[in-house]
């Protein structure tokens, strides 16, 4: 999409989100159907529009007043759509019957489908939720959905969805087939991607401390049996993943990411490209660019040379735009990972997208864990596009969260950043006392002695001038 569009998608859906709260459903309805027009691939904007279409109906769940006359004509078009697997139509035309009833089971699954067909993988998971929602028993999206989430790689979900289809069907005996496989994905996902280790893992290193008792498998480095070993395995069954995963880890740990990043290439063929090696290999490359640019940054700093800082610079942008990559794909993949979305959004942050960045970090601040970091951001970002009361609102919930001894450095930049808005807002008092929290703890933070000085020096000056 190209960026006059992304902008304009993401000024309708601002300016939506703000007539929403006066309950001008209509207009923000209106503003929200153009983002989504103009950004199909944006699932906040959907998720938005839905919620402003439930609020509009006041969550009756049947939608507008004759609405299943209305919704007659759609459904034709929409079958017709079908016939010639034209899917972008059949999702502007299921957007189209849910602005009349948002609850409307089949068209929520249509659009599911249609977006599944055009790419939109993330937003099909919305839909089919959605029609779920409805008709939590209909076999055909709960088959949809759960083979949705087994391609996203979310196994543990798609478990539960393929647990629901047995009891709804237990003589279906591919269900049960279905399941012993997606367990097995589990494992192998939590072995890869979470590091946990693997059955095998576990048995080739208790073999390996029976045999030689007197060293330890953490004492183990790069040439060591360990290693042969593993390249033994390879070699006499290349398609059993572990042993590539298992080397992988040893040389991760040894910090020899070039050999890493090339074993994982070979993973990901005798694999087929299985999600968890993909991934492994994302992180690999990642380590790969942040070494480099740590030496580069050495390089610079005992430098004169402007090329070197330069170099330096194209490589921090480069390992950003990995990393946006690498977070946005994570994001998608696994929905409702709150710390996944903070990455990403902190990584928005650094290259100035903050618009990218909000809708993300306010989906993070539901997970407890991470609320008061998300909103110190989120008020650092709301500063940055101008919201000042958004900001001073964020700010205001997290400075009681954040524990000054255990989160230092977040309560002094939550302060430095309130005094700011306070000063700005000409509330000098509340100002002082933000900076005297910061200054309490680090007397040399920022310009904060400074800030106070002029404080209270302009109230002395004030005071003179009553006496006088």
């Amino acid at each position: 999409m190209s960026q006059d569009r992304s902008k304009i998608a993401a000024d309708c859906w601002r300016r939506g989100t703000e007539v929403a709260v006066k309950e001008q459903w209509e207009y923000a309805i209106e503003m929200l159907s153009k983002s989504v027009m103009l950004a199909p691939e944006n699932l906040i904007y959907r998720q938005t529009l839905r919620g402003l279409e439930y609020k509009k109906y006041h969550g009756n769940k049947k939608g507008a007043k004759m609405g299943k006359m209305k919704l007659m004509g759609i459904r034709g078009k929409i079958k017709k759509a079908r016939m010639s697997k034209d899917w972008k139509a059949i999702d502007r035309l299921a957007e189209e019957g849910l602005s009349i009833n948002p609850w409307n089971a089949q068209l929520n699954a249509s659009q599911a489908e249609a977006c599944l067909n055009i790419g939109y993988q993330e937003i099909a998971d919305f839909a089919y939720r959605n029609a779920l929602e409805i008709e939590p028993e209909n076999i055909k999206y709960l088959r949809s959905l759960g083979k949705l989430l087994e391609e996203r790689g979310n196994f543990a979900e798609a478990i539960g969805i393929y647990e629901k289809l047995a009891k709804l069907d237990p003589s279906d005996n591919s269900i049960k087939s279905k399941l012993n496989q997606l367990s097995a994905d589990k494992v192998m996902q939590r072995g890869g991607y979470e590091d946990a280790k693997s059955t095998q893992e576990m048995r080739s290193e208790y073999d390996y401390d029976h045999v030689r008792p007197t060293q330890q498998t953490t004492e183990i480095g790069p040439g060591d049996s360990r290693e042969a070993d593993l390249e033994r395995a390879i070699r006499k069954d290349p398609a059993n993943v572990d042993h590539y995963l298992n080397l992988t880890r040893l040389y991760r740990k040894n910090n020899r990411h070039e050999d890493a990043f090339e074993l994982l290439k070979k993973a990901m063929d005798a694999s087929g490209g299985h999600q968890t090696v993909r991934e492994l290999l994302e992180d690999v490359e990642l380590d790969l660019l942040k070494n480099n640019l740590e030496i580069s940054k050495e390089a610079a700093k005992n430098s004169d040379d402007p090329a070197k800082r330069e170099l330096s610079a194209s490589l921090s942008r480069d390992l950003l735009k990995k990393e946006i990559e690498v977070y946005s794909s994570r994001v998608e993949r696994y929905p409702k990972e709150s710390r996944l979305k903070m990455e990403l959004a902190t990584r928005f942050m650094r290259n100035k997208q903050f618009d990218q960045a909000i809708p993300l970090f306010q989906q993070a601040s539901a997970d407890s864990r991470l609320e008061c970091e998300v909103l110190v951001y989120l008020g650092e970002c709301f500063v940055q596009v101008r919201k000042n009361d958004l900001a001073r609102r964020q700010l205001e919930k997290a400075i009681p969260l954040i524990n000054q001894h255990e989160q230092t450095d977040l309560f002094k930049k939550a302060h430095y950043l309130a005094a700011r808005l306070a000063e700005a807002a000409k509330q000098l008092d509340q100002a002082e006392n933000h900076l005297n929290e910061i200054l309490a703890l680090d007397y040399s933070y920022r310009d904060a002695c400074d800030r106070l000085e002029k404080i209270q020096s302009s109230r002395g000056d004030e005071q003179d001038a009553i006496l006088d």
